[in-house]
């Protein structure tokens, strides 16, 4: 669909009246992206969007208590899915994907091929986000579960060093324009850091650093899900439509996510 295609639904579907503020709270991976789709989207609409970032766990059980957003973008599939299995929110939609990858100090001397040794060695400070809260530490140890394969007792040896700098609520907050993971680097608190592609990407941007990717064998993808609450005005549907539309889609791989399809 053309921009201009696009834009005249988002108008059909908000109308001409007083514009419209939408809530959003989204992963934090997708703050860099979704933060230029919404300025796409406001432009196209006369609309506003605030956004809440966060860690997916931590921002879907503010909404199961009562936290009033109109939409959630998740780094994961199950969290949407449990607001709306609990009958807060319409369908979840697939929008966009991600993979993990590895983060690593300069100068460190690691390939794909000794990652997994070199994330072993008790020497090393190996770093991921925190599983439940945040769904990057889910799919970290589910790099270490699939690490058991070829190394027994790989699985809890990873998870027993693995330090959770991010994603919980009291983890410490980076600097004003710094990313998490490229400021713990920076620091020296972790040598080799398994977060989003996306975000070591960001992070490169700041900090000398080396992006790994994982072997084929450890390799984990992420689906990333959005739900509109129920309740929310017609002009969150508006705006998850031009998310998953073409113009949407193409500023999300501008940031490196991957299509939906």
């Amino acid at each position: 669909m053309r921009i201009a295609a696009i834009t005249l639904a988002i108008l059909a579907m908000t109308g001409p009246a007083m514009s419209e503020t939408i809530q959003l709270y989204a992963a934090g991976s997708l703050k860099l992206a979704l933060t230029d789709v919404a300025r796409a989207y406001e432009a196209a609409s006369g609309n506003k969007v605030e956004a809440k970032w966060g860690a997916s766990g931590l921002l879907k059980n503010e909404i199961a208590a009562g936290a009033k957003t109109d939409l959630f973008a998740s780094a994961n599939m199950e969290h949407p899915q449990a607001l709306h299995d609990t009958g807060k929110s319409g369908a979840v939609v697939l929008f966009t994907r991600n993979r993990l990858c590895a983060l690593v100090r300069p100068g460190f001397g690691v390939d794909t091929e000794t990652l997994l040794e070199r994330m072993l060695d008790p020497n090393v400070k190996l770093a991921s986000s925190t599983p439940k809260a945040d769904p990057s530490g889910d799919y970290a140890f589910e790099v270490f579960a699939k690490a058991e394969a070829f190394k027994p007792g790989a699985r809890a040896a990873l998870e027993k060093k693995a330090l959770l700098l991010v994603g919980a609520a009291d983890s410490p907050v980076p600097p004003a324009g710094r990313t998490a993971y490229g400021w713990h680097i920076a620091e020296g608190r972790a040598d080799i850091f398994l977060t989003y592609c996306t975000n070591a990407m960001a992070a490169q941007k700041e900090t000398p650093a080396q992006i790994v990717a994982l072997p084929e064998k450890l390799s984990v993808g992420s689906d990333y899900g959005l739900t509109v609450m129920n309740g929310a005005p017609p002009a969150a549907q508006a705006f998850a439509q031009f998310v998953v539309s073409d113009a949407g889609q193409k500023i999300m791989a501008s940031h490196g996510f991957a299509p939906r399809k």
